[in-house]
């Protein structure tokens, strides 16, 4: 049975992370800006229910909910804390796997997947967030942050340029870094 286990703060003030005791997912994660996106992820569509929630992160063993800023937590998260006592783990979608690409972009995604995997998501998460690979074309890699790093104005410039300088430093120092 899932269960909370902690709440941790983000440094983003309307996002809070909370912390569980079984994994969701093994490899990726999941991040949804609104319910209709939510519409095929039973547990992020089950969250999404609960007034106040504007948007839904989950990776790992945690999930960071972002609210409206009108809304109190009081009232997301004792239900959100009831609705993960009682919901089925099988229920979320299987992982998805990238396909389509040219050997050669294929091996520098995952280079650059095994660094950010290894030194960027771990920092991300501490603050509740993540991000996602979009694409790669040519020397140009696009990402998107997810949970509480998507609407943080540190991520969208700092952390930005951090992974970029990572990148160039590690594998290509071509490689462009843009949010997308």
């Amino acid at each position: 049975m899932l269960k909370v286990l902690d709440v941790d703060l983000t440094p983003n003030p309307q996002a809070l992370k909370f912390i569980l005791n079984q994994k969701l997912l093994n490899h990726e994660s999941r991040s949804f800006n609104n319910a209709e996106e939510a519409v095929n992820d039973p547990f992020a569509k089950a969250i999404f229910d609960i007034d106040g929630v504007v948007s839904v992160f989950y990776m790992d063993r945690f999930v960071t909910i972002e609210k409206d800023t009108k809304a109190n937590w009081g009232k997301i998260q004792k239900p959100f804390s009831k609705l993960v006592k009682v919901f089925d783990p099988a229920l979320i979608p299987e992982e998805k796997i990238i396909e389509g690409l040219s050997e050669e972009a294929t091996a520098k995604l995952k280079q650059i997947t095994e660094i950010i995997d290894l030194r960027v998501k771990p920092a991300l998460a501490g603050d509740g967030g993540g991000l996602e690979i979009l694409g790669l074309n040519d020397n140009i890699l696009t990402i998107r942050y997810q949970g509480a790093c998507g609407t943080c104005p540190s991520s969208i410039r700092g952390t930005l340029t951090a992974i970029e300088n990572l990148l160039k430093r590690e594998i290509d120092s071509s490689l462009e870094v843009v949010s997308g």
